[in-house]
């Protein structure tokens, strides 16, 4: 069986600039949803998981009803809006209590009455109670259930969130196991087709397709189900040249972006095969090369490329000329595909597969230092100011801590890379180039797919405390 999660939902619907992402990040509790005070920043449905409470449920931030602006995109918009709308088990209906009752309010009470879906009506921006009678006006729409909110200063949120939990069905244990998800960003510059590749894997219009570059501008998490397992796609914002930022919101979604390659078990790059790689690409891969992921790489847009001898030589081609593009991450497999036809876009849960399984390889502590040994005789370490590097002993972790380059330390549930401590004279005798050798040789004997290698290096006199 394969589709999203079945975990209760619940979608934040209002017209644009009401509050729907402050109410969102609240609930929350961490920020996801841009705020901003231009209208229609929220494009697409953003998604989180929020446990807050005793029953967790699937938070949506649907886009403003009225869209972005662009013409084209505001039908998506107002589709994607609508299919949350169905989807949805309760709907939180936003109004502005200091700007006051709209025609568009009373339109849109009209529309959701139509779903049967309960409704709460959250009037939002009372931010004192002197402000309370201000929401007596929405008393017109004919909701029974209308709670005031300031989502700003978290005033009424208590009361929201029993309320939800009170209107949502009962789920089991086992539907509300999200934890147990693996986490995969989806990674690129704009206009690669991230979100293609989402709707590509789950088969539904989930995030907002256009040829507008930085359309997706949040981090949307997406949870679905395969074969029994969970994966929680996050569908990220397209990461631009710094040069190359418009706006604060786009600023925000870059760095919205970078959070979630931290946070996440495995990053898919995806690379445009039409324009080849890039040096935005390799700054990407970089930084997933620094946070020290689980990574694969996705050279997308094959439907549009022409194989000059024959299909499987091009693809040859095309995935060395990748590999020696960004060499640094050269650990991650690559897969050639198009998330628009859907070629090929099936094989990327055999290499999440293989990836995973060579997350729960070991080496014995015996085999390693036999190949460590070996590896050390047969290509000595260089002299570095007089002295050279010398391993007395060598383990494999039992746990992993993923590191990124600042120093910051995650702890990740799944998919930890390989970790290997080697008790030697000196770590400072380490050199980059051997390092890379020893990592070289560690991987002739495992190749650990999809995994970046930690080496750890420890003093001799370490060795007495373990």
């Amino acid at each position: 069986m394969s589709g999203l999660t079945n975990i209760p939902s619940v979608a934040i619907i209002g017209r644009p600039n009401v509050g729907k992402s402050a109410l969102f990040n609240r609930l929350v509790g961490r920020k996801i949803a841009i705020v901003h005070d231009q209208p229609g920043i929220t494009r697409d449905r953003i998604s989180a998981i929020c446990s807050r409470g005793e029953q967790p449920f699937t938070l949506w931030d649907t886009g403003g009803i009225l869209g972005a602006g662009e013409k084209d995109l505001t039908a998506q918009v107002r589709q994607t809006a609508e299919d949350a709308l169905r989807q949805s088990d309760l709907l939180l209906f936003v109004v502005d209590g200091k700007d006051g009752l709209s025609p568009i309010d009373s339109d849109l009470a009209r529309t959701l009455r139509k779903s049967r879906k309960p409704i709460v009506l959250v009037v939002n921006k009372i931010d004192h109670d002197k402000h309370d009678s201000l929401a007596a006006e929405f008393d017109a729409l004919g909701f029974e259930k209308i709670i005031s909110i300031s989502a700003e200063h978290n005033r009424g949120i208590a009361e929201l969130l029993n309320q939800i939990e009170q209107l949502l069905p009962a789920i089991s244990d086992q539907q509300s196991a999200i934890s147990n998800s693996l986490s995969i960003a989806i990674i690129g510059r704009p206009n690669v087709g991230k979100s293609s590749l989402i709707n590509a894997i789950v088969q539904s219009e989930r995030a907002i397709v256009s040829e507008l570059p930085g359309t997706t501008r949040d981090s949307v998490d997406i949870s679905y189900q395969r074969d029994g397992r969970r994966f929680l796609f996050i569908d990220t914002a397209g990461i631009r040249r710094r040069g190359k930022l418009s706006s604060s919101v786009e600023v925000f979604s870059v760095m919205r972006a970078e959070r979630s390659i931290r946070r996440a078990d495995l990053c898919v790059l995806i690379v445009d095969l039409t324009s080849g790689v890039t040096a935005q690409d390799k700054r990407i891969a970089g930084l997933i090369q620094e946070a020290r992921k689980a990574a694969l790489v996705v050279l997308n847009k094959w439907d549009l490329v022409k194989p000059k001898r024959g299909e499987r030589q091009t693809i040859r081609e095309l995935v060395a000329e990748t590999r020696e593009k960004i060499f640094f991450l050269n650990y991650a497999p690559a897969l050639v595909a198009s998330a628009r036809t859907g070629e090929n876009v099936d094989r990327l849960f055999g290499m999440i597969g293989k990836i995973r399984q060579a997350a729960t390889t070991r080496i014995g502590t015996g085999v390693l230092n036999r190949l460590m040994r070996a590896v050390f005789a047969a290509n000595p370490p260089p002299m570095v100011k007089g002295r050279r590097l010398k391993l007395f002993y060598a383990a494999q972790a039992a746990g992993t801590r993923d590191r990124s380059a600042k120093g910051r330390i995650h702890r990740t549930e799944h998919l930890q890379p390989p970790e290997f401590v080697l008790f030697v004279n000196d770590p400072r005798l380490l050199t980059q180039s051997y390092a890379r050798y020893l990592e070289a040789r560690i991987r002739d004997a495992e190749p650990y797919s999809g995994l970046p290698i930690i080496l750890t290096l420890r003093p001799r006199t370490e060795t007495r405390r373990n």
